[in-house]
């Protein structure tokens, strides 16, 4: 599938993917203007937007320490990040309106997972009928919003 994205994406394309360690803990530590993605930070996990959303909103939820599977985790870390992503379906209720989320979490490369040595959970806000025309029969998915923009209007809500 092809998306179409805005020029803000370049800086990223051309410099972040390349950098070497954990894009979620550059994310955390607010390296190369990655600050600008984070949504919130909790004691045991934080909230950072997808940089390739699959809908506007799309945000992850992740421990803070680095962690490559769910069994490293504690309970307490597991209970805040559902407790994170209870918040957030009221947070998408109120900013997005949206007809449902998709939650999911892709442990291993093979699974899917992009960032294979840190465990996250995706939060995606969907929109009956988001799945159009352009993604069906065009192969192409229009993202409508900025992730730095949708940052600051979801963390507007967890201050």
């Amino acid at each position: 599938m092809e998306r179409i994205w805005s020029p803000w994406r370049r800086e990223y394309v051309t410099s972040a993917v390349n950098e070497p360690g954990c894009v979620l803990c550059r994310a955390l530590e607010g390296k190369k203007g990655a600050d600008r993605l984070l949504v919130h930070v909790a004691p045991l996990n934080f909230i950072v937007m997808n940089l390739y959303p699959y809908n506007a909103g799309h945000v992850m939820v992740a421990p803070r320490r680095h962690l490559g599977s769910l069994a490293e985790t504690t309970p307490e870390e597991l209970a805040e990040m559902m407790g994170l992503a209870r918040r957030l379906e009221e947070v998408f209720a109120k900013v997005y309106r949206p007809d449902g989320l998709n939650l999911g979490m892709n442990l291993g490369r093979s699974a899917g997972a992009g960032v294979a040595d840190h465990i996250h959970l995706h939060v995606v806000p969907r929109w009956s009928g988001d799945t159009n025309f352009m993604t069906v029969l065009g192969g192409t998915r229009v993202i409508p919003e900025d992730p730095a923009d949708a940052s600051a209007r979801l963390r507007l809500h967890f201050t």
